[in-house]
């Protein structure tokens, strides 16, 4: 039953709508309520961001994704919904789709196979919404950016930002899940000139986001000299920009260079400071920081698998 405010509320939104429509076209009254659901959408992560229930936002994901890509087709254009379809089709595939495939890969390598697939589509899809983000604000960027990568990037400005950035590392992930996809590893110079160009601009980007990503993006990078000291700066500069308060770059630093020096202890010792945090303390990376403490519980479980010899005993 409606109460005397949701009346009130109604009527008031009733009024609008009416003077709206002596003075606009319908077709204009659909486009303007489509900009605004997709604006509402756009900023609809920070709530997401501080919950502190992820089976719950698993769940919810799936509708708040596909509302964002109807909206998307009444407004195509629409600049903050693509980019923040590109984050969330992203965030949703690493936390929801790769994550699953890595912990029942032990007892199910059929449905992890089937679950890195599923999230190199969505990866791939979220690319794409990145993608059309710039190529709203830069006519012909996308063109640019598969004939020369790095002079396609020099044109992107700091309103760019976000939008570099999910589209880097949503194209770096769909690397990283199907290295045999002759149509990702094409995204190579692509990804390469997103993160010279965000860096360029905006190096202390999100916190210490930028140099999350860098620390396993450097690894991956065989034409790199001291990629580990490359990637422990990246570690220091990401706990220093988000104050220590984000489990990412520790879990990031342990799983892509610890493992890869085979440096059991040092591995421990991160994954130890990702458990450290306290997703209570920063409500906007609640939700993150629950997510990536769940891989490091993961990452710990494995450990055995992970590193070869045995750490050695004291004389």
């Amino acid at each position: 039953m409606c109460t005397r405010v949701s009346v009130i509320r109604c009527a008031l939104a009733l009024s609008v709508l009416v003077c709206s429509a002596l003075t606009v076209s319908c077709a204009s009254l659909h486009h303007y309520a489509a900009r605004r659901l997709g604006d509402a959408l756009a900023s609809s992560g920070t709530g997401f961001a501080g919950d502190d229930d992820p089976e719950l936002i698993s769940a919810a994901a799936p509708f708040s994704l596909k509302l964002m890509e109807s909206v998307l087709q009444e407004d195509p254009q629409h600049t903050a919904l693509l980019t923040a379809a590109a984050a969330s089709f992203t965030e949703f595939a690493y936390a929801f789709v790769q994550e699953e495939a890595d912990e029942i890969e032990a007892h199910d390598v059929e449905g992890a196979f089937a679950r890195r697939q599923r999230a190199w589509g969505l990866y791939r899809r979220a690319r794409e919404y990145g993608l059309r983000a710039l190529d709203t604000r830069h006519a012909h960027f996308v063109d640019g950016l598969h004939r020369d990568p790095a002079v396609a990037a020099a044109q992107l400005d700091l309103a760019d930002r976000a939008a570099v950035y999910w589209t880097m590392v949503a194209a770096a992930a769909a690397i990283s899940v199907n290295k045999d996809s002759a149509e990702s590893l094409a995204d190579l110079p692509i990804v390469e000139a997103l993160a010279e160009r965000l860096t360029a601009l905006d190096p202390d980007f999100d916190y210490g986001a930028l140099d999350s990503f860098l620390i396993s993006y450097e690894m991956g990078r065989p034409d790199r000299r001291n990629v580990d000291s490359e990637a422990q700066r990246h570690l220091e500069r990401a706990v220093r920009l988000s104050e220590g308060h984000r489990a990412a770059p520790y879990v990031a630093f342990a799983e892509s260079v610890c493992v890869r020096t085979q440096n059991r202890d040092e591995f421990m010792a991160e994954l130890g400071r990702a458990l450290a945090v306290n997703p209570a303390e920063r409500p906007q990376w609640r939700l993150e920081n629950l997510l990536m403490q769940r891989r490091a519980h993961w990452l710990l479980a494995q450990v055995d698998e992970l590193f070869l010899q045995e750490r050695s005993s004291p004389p």
